[in-house]
């Protein structure tokens, strides 16, 4: 199978070193190539235009990260293709209401990855968890109740996840933590979701180094 695999460049990179693709072809390129035969997307949810690209050629599915919004575009799945997440041992696809999910299957058997239907709302599931964490982690700090180290230290000691929260914010990325937070919050209006003003902050601090080029990972 020809797979296009499309989207910003340190998420390749990961997608890259995480993922076994097989005997597979893979054609890393910005633009449509005639032939692909999927098109992985990791930067759908940033570049939400693709979708008429994608919408031409209806033969060929796409696995587009789909996180902050809900598409329901047949042959497009949302997945969880945020920085973080992409070496995770199964991959959340969102069941949207044309998602045809035999094909689905029939193509998540054909590259051998195991993976879990979800709801197709803001956040998915594992990524609505971890920045709600890393939110409240936030308020934390915010208080002054404990250091960052402490608070990484003290969750990874009693709860054994494999990172502290501001641990898991560098590799989200303070932006996409941030951003998901928003859609969530939007989408539910429950408070656990608003940011706090400390992780704003840094966002709009973020943002405006990333407008000035002085931050390239933003």
């Amino acid at each position: 199978m020809r797979i296009l695999i499309t989207g910003e460049t340190s998420r390749q990179e990961e997608l890259r070193s995480s993922r076994d693709f097989g005997s597979h072809e893979l054609i890393w390129s910005p633009g449509f190539v005639p032939g692909t035969e999927l098109v992985i997307d990791l930067s759908l949810d940033e570049h939400p235009e693709r979708l008429v690209l994608y919408a031409a050629q209806p033969d060929v599915p796409v696995l587009g990260c789909m996180v902050k919004n809900v598409y329901d575009q047949p042959g497009v799945y949302g997945c969880n293709w945020l920085p973080g997440f992409l070496g995770m041992p199964r991959l959340e696809v969102a069941a949207t209401p044309s998602a045809d999910l035999a094909k689905l299957d029939a193509l998540m058997q054909q590259l051998g990855w195991l993976y879990e239907t979800v709801a197709a709302t803001p956040g998915l599931v594992t990524p609505r968890v971890v920045c709600m964490i890393i939110n409240e982690a936030y308020f934390t700090a915010a208080e002054g109740t404990a250091t960052r180290d402490d608070i990484d230290i003290s969750m990874k000691l009693g709860t054994n996840y494999p990172a502290g929260p501001f641990e898991w914010s560098r590799k989200i990325g303070i932006r996409h933590v941030y951003e998901v937070l928003q859609a969530v919050h939007a989408c539910t209006g429950n408070e656990r979701y608003r940011a706090c003003s400390m992780l704003q902050e840094e966002y709009t601090a973020n943002k405006k180094s990333a407008e000035l080029g002085t931050d390239p990972s933003y």
